[in-house]
């Protein structure tokens, strides 16, 4: 029968982190599913396992949670952290449905769909150095295939080493459709015999995958594109059972900028590594949701909802999709300047804890950096300087080009005084002391380079840096009086008699 309601599943195996490639399969998953009002469902595919991590389900789990991407069914966490499986057609831990599984694989035995195999490791793997010596396809002869049932069955009854594998046709095509890649045609010859049961007793992903699919009414399996070549194999389960299959969709790879495919060897994977660096969870999902698909062509930025409301599996390209980390970047300083500023506080004042007892000024100078960062974790190098007791003047200059160290000594003497003497509300904003300096330059006839130049130096011990009316704001009266002061004793003992411009050694 066909499936009334949209049901699609997101299963992957527990092997220690949520890859991103994992996050992107889980989104599509759950934006076809919220926007059909179907269920989304969260399966662990734990039967490989020598692959078993523990803890890998909480990983997973946990890094769903926290970009927002939550299953209504199926494996998930409770409030104390706890495994817990939610709905009426679980288990949703697939190791737990081993004896169904074992069923549908004597099922399919009875029905001559598939064999007891009794071949050795040795023998298999002699035969897989054969047919590369002889540049033929590695698959399994076949050896087992024909065995008379009653002969299969007593070895099995004697515990002889087995395994149970798919008996698959071996001439003619298969037709699959995809609603990514339409219709792809496979030559049976070229596909191999799959195990389906394994020697522990416990199924391979074709038999457990396809036949929980089935069980939980899946409509729609939306998976990466290194299962394509498996679905004949699947396809052949479900018709032997007269089951209605699944529509398809295979996603594409992601890809290095160099076109391999996105591995650890090149970088971060986990979704937990790009977290831990201050990506937001909302920023990988709009960046995960563009990997390989667009709703337009002229936008970048997407919430959730509207992801939800204007996601559509055909229009998912076919070729892999690159992982542009520059493209990560902006989009995360993007996010970082739009979200509400408690929020960004919340992310960023971490970085700058035990600097200072003093939140407001410590909020200023997160506010003075917010336009210059990609990730939270940048403000604690760019806002650094804010917090050292006292600079080192010999590494900077504080004289403006020409100008002596006499002439900058006596400015900064000059600004001082009408800076103490101005009213504290002078300095809640930048744009009022921009005002007062530039007054104060006009007024006495100063150039804007010798007076701007030191002060900014003075007020960040540095020569490149944000505009001197910026450090005033984010200093406040006393703090910024203190800088001066430091930079005016720095001059007072390097200036020469002459009063000739020092130069400072390179």
């Amino acid at each position: 029968m066909d499936h009334p309601r949209v049901r699609v599943r997101f299963a992957p195996s527990p092997t220690g982190f949520l890859h991103i490639g994992g996050l992107r399969t889980a989104l599509y998953n759950e934006l076809l599913a919220k926007q059909q009002g179907g269920d989304f469902i969260l399966r662990v595919e734990d039967t490989d396992r020598e692959r078993f991590v523990e803890g890998g389900i909480e990983n997973v789990c946990q890094s769903l949670r926290d970009c927002g991407v939550e299953p209504n069914e199926g494996v998930w966490l409770d409030g104390n952290g706890a495994i817990v499986e939610r709905g009426d057609a679980g288990p949703y831990i697939q190791s737990k449905r081993k004896k169904l599984h074992s069923a549908y694989a004597q099922r399919l035995i009875k029905m001559n769909k598939a064999y007891y195999c009794f071949c050795t490791t040795e023998r298999l793997q002699k035969l897989r150095q054969d047919m590369h010596a002889a540049g033929k396809p590695t698959m399994y002869d076949g050896k087992c295939r024909d065995l008379l049932a009653n002969e299969a069955q007593k070895r099995v009854d004697e515990g002889e080493h087995h395994v149970i594998r798919l008996k698959l046709p071996k001439k003619g095509k298969i037709k699959i459709w995809d609603i990514i890649r339409d219709d792809i045609d496979f030559d049976w010859v070229f596909i191999d015999d799959q195990i389906i049961i394994k020697s522990d007793g416990y199924p391979t992903y074709h038999l457990a995958a396809t036949c929980d699919d089935h069980d939980m009414k899946i409509s729609h399996v939306i998976r990466g594109e290194e299962w394509l070549p498996s679905t004949p194999k699947h396809l052949f389960i479900y018709e032997a059972f007269g089951w209605t299959p699944p529509k398809f969709a295979h996603l594409p790879l992601l890809l290095n900028s160099d076109h391999s495919k996105l591995s650890k060897r090149q970088g971060d994977v986990a979704v937990t590594d790009y977290l831990a660096k201050g990506y937001l969870p909302e920023v990988l999902i709009n960046f995960v949701a563009l990997l390989g698909w667009n709703p337009t062509a002229d936008q970048e930025i997407y919430t959730h909802d509207d992801l939800i409301s204007l996601f559509d599996l055909a229009k998912v390209n076919k070729s892999g999709a690159v992982f542009n980390l520059e493209k990560l970047n902006w989009m995360n300083e993007h996010y970082l300047r739009k979200i509400p500023e408690e929020r960004y506080f919340e992310l960023t004042l971490p970085f700058i804890e035990g600097k200072t007892g003093d939140r407001e000024f410590a909020e200023r100078c997160l506010r003075l950096v917010r336009d210059r960062i990609q990730k939270p974790s940048e403000v604690e190098k760019l806002t650094a300087y804010f917090f050292e007791d006292q600079f080192d003047f010999s590494k900077v200059r504080l004289p403006w080009k020409t100008q002596t160290q006499k002439k900058a000594y006596a400015r900064l003497q000059s600004i001082c005084e009408p800076i103490k003497n101005a009213d504290d509300a002078l300095f809640r904003t930048s744009v009022s002391l921009e005002t007062f300096i530039k007054k104060l330059i006009d007024q006495n006839g100063w150039s804007n380079g010798d007076t701007l130049w030191p002060l900014r130096v003075a007020l960040s011990g540095r020569e490149k840096s944000p505009t001197p009316f910026e450090l005033l704001w984010v200093y406040g009266k006393k703090r910024s009086l203190k800088r001066l002061h430091d930079a005016i004793m720095s001059l007072s003992t390097s200036m020469t008699d002459d009063g000739n411009p020092f130069i400072l050694p390179s």
